[in-house]
């Protein structure tokens, strides 16, 4: 087997502040590349909820061509959200915001949105779908593949799963990225 890919310079100074941090909870490799891919088709805004210490957005940005498109990112825990910004400090095309996520409903609509699968009121389709361009992507990480439907996770059926892979108002897939990660890709119709 050959070696993976060399990764992005952005990702790379990611991965070093996450480590000074102690931050161990970040992007999968194989999903920031997913993300990379789908960024350099975007143009307009795109956003990650919930950066921890950047390395989801670096991979967006790895993925940006040209100076159409910028990416806003909402971190809520401050110290995490400092670490972040001293990726992207002097790059114009990312702004790292210490704050909620909520913060971010003004900055809309997105082009791309990139969001941790999470608490279905939260990261739901009702509580995102408006904030997403039409034809713009939702891309959801952090579940586990599942082979049958309604898809089960932990022995329950998987809601949020659910929701945005059936929801008229996107055209949804699941996709493995590993054999132990999946991501949902949502396009607005």
């Amino acid at each position: 087997m050959s070696a993976p890919p060399e990764l992005p310079d952005v990702v790379r100074r990611a991965f070093e502040v996450s480590r000074r941090a102690g931050y161990v909870s970040f992007c999968r490799n194989e999903t920031g590349r997913l993300l990379a891919t789908l960024a350099a088709t975007r143009e307009g805004t795109m956003a990650e909820f919930g950066t921890g210490c950047g390395v989801g957005t670096a991979w967006l940005r790895s993925g940006v061509r040209g100076q159409d498109a910028r990416i806003v990112t909402a971190e809520l825990d401050p110290r995490l959200a400092r670490a972040a910004g001293e990726i992207f400090e002097d790059d114009p095309l990312v702004e790292v915001l210490a704050a909620d996520w909520s913060t971010l409903l003004d900055k809309g609509p997105f082009s791309l949105l990139f969001l941790d699968s999470g608490q279905p009121g939260e990261v739901g389709v009702d509580a995102i779908a408006d904030l997403v361009a039409d034809g713009g992507v939702v891309v959801l990480d952090d579940f586990t593949p599942c082979e049958q439907w309604p898809p089960v996770t932990y022995g329950r059926v998987d809601v949020l799963r659910e929701q945005w892979l059936t929801d008229p108002r996107f055209t949804a897939v699941e996709v493995m990225v590993a054999s132990d990660a999946s991501t949902i890709i949502a396009t607005k119709r």
